[in-house]
């Protein structure tokens, strides 16, 4: 109940400061977004199975947003930004799927 609150609260003061994101950092922001849903999928899928942990959770959080958006940086450094954040959103992309399967085979009990 107090992450449903955090997060209305959050996308509240979103909406309302309306911030303005620098341009060096645009191509990464999408990137750390799926990087972010991917941990919130696996950590609700966690908690359906009764094994979550919020440890795991908040490292895995801060991981998956370092990760992906070193991978894009490197990739921008030596000239093959597009082709790598290609790949984490595939990646991402793939896991986030993957979890949702789960989630809605575990919820309809399928």
């Amino acid at each position: 109940m107090i992450a449903v609150i955090g997060l209305l609260i959050g996308l509240a003061v979103g909406f309302l400061a309306q911030p303005v994101v620098p341009i060096w950092l645009q191509p990464y922001l999408p990137i750390a977004v799926i990087a972010a849903l991917d941990a919130v999928f696996g950590g609700l899928r966690a908690y359906l199975d009764g094994i979550f942990n919020d440890k795991v959770f908040v490292v895995s959080f801060i991981a998956n947003v370092l990760v992906a958006g070193l991978i894009v940086f490197v990739g921008d450094q030596i000239g093959v930004g597009a082709q790598l954040t290609t790949a984490v959103v595939v990646v991402f992309g793939i896991r986030i799927f993957t979890n949702l399967a789960a989630i809605r085979r575990r919820l309809l009990k399928a």
